[in-house]
């Protein structure tokens, strides 16, 4: 164990010291959270996949036991019924309380847990922003927010100020969950703790409020701005609280609203009873939150909408073929077919990722269609046809596998116990299987198993 690391968290926590040293003897605490948009927390319940215990942060949120084990390979994962997340990081956006409709920047959004939970709650409305500076990081966001099937959600990467400048004064809702440096992740990175120092602390807290700075930029009047960590250090929480309230004396602290965690540790004159801190004496890893209000005017930037390419017959057709998409926008571009209900937005020298559903691209004067299509939660209701599989036939297609069901001709959606895996592509005779390879794997489909 670091000894300089320990001896700052003796000075933080006085009393409580001693309790936290024998967490770190424990193992960490592992929990998911269900993808209402799909199934019910009810209906989840009823066939859970391991051992489920209600968590103090999120409705939605349960505790698994720290030796589950294959969790990621049943189909019900691969389905977006869950995502696997560290219970007190599903805190943070219930501190955001989004509506319906709201506009929301998650301005440092990879991997997407607190993205997926955002366009959960705004159920197919408003307008979802999930920003990822890092590429590689960027590409499992678009992954996994693709699995669990948003729609009205634009991901991007870019530098937050780039972002924020372009969409300036235009959310309702901005979450800033700041890249810091990961005290409550210690006993998941275990390496993380040898390689602590302080200087990486100031660094992160330099960075924190450079983000900041960008975030306060993209927010409507009485717009409301959370900013979340994972790490322990006051430097990066109630000192970054108080510096950001001092270069912005038009932002209010505002109470966090929740009974889960503590209050905040005593700095200077900050009113430390509105900010929330969790620890793992608190049922969670370790979580620090603060609530924002802008209380001056912001004038929004424009946004430029995207005029779409001609569609080509095949993209017509496919669409025809699978229901009425009028009241939904449709951009076609290289190849490719996007819906979504908000306009699409031209954004310029910002890298986006997806804006909308992937629907597929045209290949080879056919249609192809993409799995985000199949995904997609607001679109099931369009499937055209649709194959329940039992369990050696799901076996089968997560393999890879040609499925040896007869009877159908063109795509058709693959489900499992009425939840979407999938899609393939039938001859009357076979199915031809169309999950991507990265998504292939031998699938869990009993009950997940401790070791």
């Amino acid at each position: 164990m670091n000894d300089k690391f320990l001896k700052r968290m003796k000075v933080l926590l006085e009393d409580d010291y001693e309790e936290y040293v024998d967490t770190l003897q424990k193992p960490a605490y592992r929990g998911l959270r269900v993808n209402t948009l799909k199934v019910s927390v009810d209906d989840f319940c009823a066939f859970p996949i391991c051992p489920l215990e209600k968590t103090p942060f999120c409705k939605e949120a349960f505790y698994i036991p720290s030796d589950t084990v294959s969790i990621g390979n049943h189909p019900y994962h691969t389905a977006g019924l869950f995502y696997v997340q560290e219970p007190s990081a599903t805190s943070a956006v219930e501190v955001l309380d989004v509506k319906e409709g709201d506009w929301v920047l998650d301005l440092c959004a990879a991997p997407g847990g607190k993205s997926s939970q955002i366009g959960i709650k705004l159920n197919h409305t408003g307008f979802l922003v999930s920003n990822e500076i890092d590429h590689h990081r960027s590409q499992i966001l678009l992954s996994n927010m693709e699995r669990i099937g948003l729609s009205e959600n634009m991901i991007v990467s870019a530098n937050p100020a780039m972002v924020c400048d372009a969409f300036q004064g235009h959310f309702d809702k901005v979450l800033v969950d700041a890249p810091c440096s990961g005290e409550g992740m210690f006993k998941k990175h275990t390496k993380a703790m040898d390689e602590w120092s302080e200087e990486n602390v100031l660094a992160c807290k330099q960075r924190q409020l450079h983000i900041l700075d960008s975030a306060y930029k993209a927010l409507k009047k009485d717009g409301v701005l959370v900013y979340s960590t994972c790490t322990y250090a006051q430097e990066e929480n109630e000192e970054v609280v108080y510096t950001f309230l001092k270069t912005y004396p038009d932002m209010e602290l505002v109470d966090c609203g929740v009974f889960f965690g503590r209050e905040g540790i005593a700095y200077k004159d900050l009113d430390v009873k509105k900010v929330r801190r969790i620890f793992p004496m608190d049922k969670g890893e370790g979580h620090f939150i603060a609530k924002f209000q802008r209380k001056s005017e912001n004038t929004a930037v424009k946004l430029k909408t995207m005029v779409s390419k001609t569609m080509t017959p095949y993209g017509k057709a496919f669409l025809q073929e699978h229901g009425n998409f009028d009241d939904f926008y449709v951009k076609y571009d290289q190849d490719k077919l996007y819906l979504c209900k908000q306009p699409f937005f031209d954004l310029k020298k910002i890298k986006v990722l997806r804006q909308g559903i992937l629907c597929g691209e045209v290949k080879k004067q056919r249609f192809e269609p993409h799995q985000h299509f199949y995904m997609a939660a607001l679109l099931k209701p369009w499937h055209k046809q649709s194959v329940s599989l039992n369990d050696e036939q799901c076996e089968q297609f997560f393999e890879g596998n040609v499925l040896a069901i007869a009877g159908y001709k063109g795509f058709v959606s693959l489900s499992y116990h009425g939840h979407i895996v999938g899609f393939g592509k039938g001859d009357g005779k076979v199915i031809k299987n169309k999950l991507p390879k990265g998504l292939r794997c031998k699938v869990s489909l009993k009950k997940a198993r401790s070791v």
